[in-house]
């Protein structure tokens, strides 16, 4: 039989699916390894979307979404983010994995190459492969507070570069990128003439500083922005995303993405529609407890001197676990078998998340407690627990 397809052979799985597949097999696991809210969508999205499929909202929409969908998000994105957005700039999607996917299949042909964060959502890597690309990690430093070094970025660029994405508030670091780093990013892609895709689903979950879109300080149409309902209004499961970009871009992903989804469902267009016009008290309500949870969290790790960093948004936070090993999904795994608490191996996010492990904040407060202090004592009898250093 001939070979499967050699981009398919290239790609890894995640990490984190992994390790959650194993930590099912736990009953009594704690699950701190998925971002997934342990939030319920807010009532009058589930009833909207049950009231438009009562009233046939169960057919076809047109491949980049229902005019009225589009004309909301693009009322969003001139009010909420302060872009210039017209409803044929935007593609409604089946989640936001699958706008970046269509970003990535619009802009990059074989061989080229994508600059993606490291540590980054593993889901980069794997989308650009399947595009033909060729990822290429830059580094973001702890020191620096995660936010990226445009020095280290411009040495990576060659002549196959074709575009550079980013992500704020950051998935797996917690990092909200100031608004001056956020423009040097974009003047730096047009000074390379690259295409910037800037993901951007934790956009409402800050706990300190601000989310700018890089759209904001877009001037040329280079600049793809990602968005979702997923984790704003705890709708991961509904699968529902959209994305902004020139009408030139806007279009080709409309073209890409008819023969792999048709559409989003129609009916739940219609509960994204009623997520972004009905009451946002949720969304804040929700913001506060992932608050309440990173700041629980960080009184129990950080005097063991196993904090990263302090997360300022998303709901994430990096573990340092160097001290028990380097190889952070050899110590995933262990911490899972011994201590029966599931977190996300920090090398599945790139080479910079060795000796880390990730944790969601998405959880029940009381199992992230319980699971950071077992993560300690873990650490205190493997490796021992340093003094807390400052963190950023």
């Amino acid at each position: 039989m001939k070979p499967l397809a050699q981009r398919a052979s290239t790609m890894r799985r995640s990490g984190i699916r992994t390790l959650m597949e194993l930590a099912l097999q736990l009953p009594d696991c704690i699950h701190l390894e998925i971002g997934d809210p342990d939030f319920t969508t807010p009532t009058h999205i589930i009833d909207a979307a049950f009231d438009a499929a009562r009233k046939g909202a169960t057919r076809y929409s047109p491949t980049p979404g229902l005019r009225t969908t589009r004309e909301a998000l693009a009322r969003k994105l001139r009010e909420r983010n302060g872009l210039p957005a017209t409803a044929e700039q935007i593609l409604v999607t089946p989640g936001a994995a699958f706008g970046i996917a269509t970003a990535l299949f619009a802009t990059v042909d074989p061989g080229e190459e994508v600059l993606i964060p490291d540590p980054g959502w593993p889901n980069y890597d794997g989308a650009i492969k399947a595009a033909g690309g060729v990822p290429v990690p830059y580094p973001l430093a702890r020191e620096r507070g995660f936010e990226p070094d445009l020095a280290a970025l411009r040495a990576l660029v060659t002549p196959r570069t074709k575009a550079l994405l980013i992500n704020s508030p950051s998935n797996p670091t917690g990092a909200v990128f100031a608004p001056e780093t956020v423009e040097a990013l974009v003047a730096f892609a047009a000074e390379h003439d690259l295409y910037l895709i800037s993901d951007e689903v934790y956009e409402e979950i800050v706990f300190e500083g601000e989310h700018v879109p890089a759209g904001r300080f877009d001037r040329d149409g280079r600049v793809i922005g990602v968005y979702a309902f997923s984790k704003t209004y705890a709708m991961t499961g509904w699968r529902l995303g959209y994305t902004w970009a020139s009408p030139e871009v806007a279009t080709t992903m409309i073209k890409l993405a008819e023969p792999f989804v048709s559409c989003a469902g129609t009916f739940i267009q219609k509960g994204g529609e009623a997520a972004l016009a009905g009451p946002q008290d949720a969304v804040a309500t929700m913001r506060a407890a992932y608050q309440a949870r990173r700041d629980a969290a960080a009184a129990i790790l950080g005097p063991a001197g196993l904090m990263a960093s302090m997360p300022r948004g998303a709901f994430y936070m990096l573990v340092d676990v160097s001290a028990v090993g380097t190889d952070s999904d050899a110590v995933a795994r262990q911490l899972l078998e011994e201590q029966h608490v599931a977190t996300a191996p920090g090398t599945t996010f790139g080479a910079q998340g060795a000796g880390l492990l990730r944790i969601s904040l998405a959880a029940d407060q009381a199992d992230i407690e319980e699971g950071c202090r077992r993560i300690v004592a873990f650490v205190r009898q493997h490796g021992g627990v340093r003094q807390p250093s400052a963190v950023r």
